[in-house]
């Protein structure tokens, strides 16, 4: 006798909310919904993100009881029987959250076909798998939050969440505060529109100035973008603050774990 499952093949229509089925239990629309997707549940493992889950899918990366899953709505109550490139996926932990300085000239990226550095060049070799909430563009510095939850990733990530977030640039040109007062109301630039951005102009020497700006889009490139359409060059541009979490005085390339207390309180507040 043997405790070993039989094998069996789990497949699904590549439509939004398919059912997988066994050939035994009929049409999936006749059947109650149980557990969570698969690329759910791989993403809050910290496996990867739910995007890049599908595509390690599709890639044949990942199976059940040995027989490669074919489509992410395959449904789970855990992650017994899941392999991933041969290895069993642990059950996931809490999730952990952490700040990140990532220095200017990196990208926010696990790797580049084209050489460029990233920040994966810059964390510890013995931290466990994180992921970037949100991106830093290659020559923005400043607070990237990292974890090792894809569902917290894209909690964060969200828009309808409204979370903001707080850049500092440095900037040539010049610019009035009555100017910045109008970016509240939202503005388009080149068929793209932003919304509410708040804007303070900082210390001012000449034509140099510093501008602080709270925005919850994060949308490609926004605060350069916002500043270019004013005339103004950015030549520094720092993350100081994500949602409560704050850049505060950690040094360029340095990484800290954020109190669990700290990471509990906050989730609470996106419910």
């Amino acid at each position: 006798m043997t405790d070993e499952k039989p094998r069996k093949t789990y497949s699904a229509k590549p439509t939004r909310g398919a059912v997988q089925k066994s050939p035994e239990k009929g049409d999936p629309r006749d059947q109650p919904r149980e557990g969570q997707r698969i690329a759910k549940l791989l993403a809050r493992a910290g496996v990867a993100s739910r995007r890049e889950i599908e595509r390690m899918i599709e890639a044949g990366r990942i199976s059940f009881h040995g027989t490669p899953v074919e489509h992410p709505s395959l449904l789970l109550k855990n992650l017994t029987g899941i392999t991933v490139d041969d290895k069993p996926v642990a059950e996931p932990s809490p999730a952990k959250l952490f700040r990140f300085h990532k220095p200017n000239g990196y990208l926010t990226a696990e790797r580049d076909f084209s050489g460029k550095k990233t920040i994966y060049d810059v964390l510890p070799d013995d931290l466990e798998r994180v992921m970037p909430i949100g991106r830093l563009d290659l020559n923005t510095e400043g607070l990237l939050l990292m974890t090792t939850d894809g569902e917290f990733k894209r909690e964060m990530e969200l828009p309808k969440n409204g979370i903001e977030r707080t850049y500092r640039a440095r900037t040539f040109g010049d610019i009035t505060q009555n100017q910045l007062e109008e970016l509240y109301r939202g503005i388009t630039v080149e068929g793209m529109h932003y919304g509410p951005i708040t804007a303070n102009l900082e210390r001012s020497t000449g034509r140099n100035q510093w501008i602080e700006m709270t925005l919850t889009e994060g949308k490609n490139r926004e605060v350069r973008k916002v500043l270019e359409h004013f005339g103004l060059k950015t030549s520094r541009l720092i993350r100081t603050q994500y949602g409560p979490f704050v850049l505060g005085d950690l040094a360029k390339g340095e990484i800290e774990v954020v109190r669990q207390h700290d990471l509990v309180k906050f989730r609470k507040t996106l419910k």
